[in-house]
């Protein structure tokens, strides 16, 4: 293995310059430096020091500027592909379980209390969330492709994580309005266990999916321009 000098400071200089899932960035660098200790080890074997072999290693590794943004398309699909699968899956899910809900609790004693918009709103709550779910899977197929395959990563990264951070307010706009619009017949509703554990998790999706759209943001963000030498 190279000791430390030159492609010790390229890696550390990649490794900061990468963005994305944790073991990928780390298996990717790991990868990149034990190249260049091969590298450097064949050119110190021919009789090269080891300083000079080393940067030779890196000058023939290339620049950073021009390989990592190769590295961050693939960590950008990964995490496109991540969160998409959060969405196909999560979404439908809570879908399902609202209108399983809703089928047993309160009852019909509430109706005469129900606003004239609440049934088409909570309709449409149901198909917007299902189309989001849709919408998952067809991102989904998409990232399955592979990084090298799929012609714009960033793109598509960076596009689930605006949509979600559109689609997760407005189905929680949607979901408060139907939740304190329906009547006070409605509010012991965390009373009834399982609409108290069904709130619950939808937070909790809620928050992952933020949290997975937040990261295909950071992980789509232009990386600053190199400084130039002085």
């Amino acid at each position: 293995m190279a000791s430390a000098g030159v492609i010790d400071d390229y890696v550390t200089e990649l490794r900061r310059t990468l963005r994305g899932p944790f073991r990928l960035r780390r298996d990717m660098v790991t990868e990149a430096r034990d190249s260049l200790a091969d590298t450097a080890d064949a050119y110190h074997a021919e009789g090269l020091d080891r300083s000079e072999a080393e940067r030779l290693a890196v000058a023939e590794f290339g620049p950073v500027g021009e390989i990592a943004p190769g590295y961050q398309e693939e960590l950008a699909a990964s995490q496109g592909r991540r969160t998409a699968a959060a969405l196909f899956v999560a979404v439908p899910v809570n879908t399902v379980m609202w209108s399983l809900i809703w089928r047993f609790y309160p009852g019909d004693e509430w109706g005469p209390l129900k606003p004239a918009w609440f049934s088409p709103l909570a309709h449409f709550l149901d198909v917007f969330q299902f189309a989001m779910g849709v919408v998952g899977a067809l991102m989904l197929l998409a990232f399955t492709r592979g990084p090298r395959r799929l012609r714009r990563p960033m793109m598509l990264t960076r596009a689930i994580g605006v949509l979600l951070w559109i689609q997760v307010p407005a189905i929680i706009g949607m979901s408060a309005a139907l939740t304190y619009g329906r009547g006070t017949v409605l509010e012991d509703t965390t009373t009834f266990l399982p609409g108290a554990a069904a709130s619950l998790f939808s937070y909790a999706v809620a928050g992952w999916l933020l949290c997975g759209a937040t990261r295909c943001l950071l992980v789509t963000r232009r990386a600053p321009a190199p400084q130039p030498a002085a």
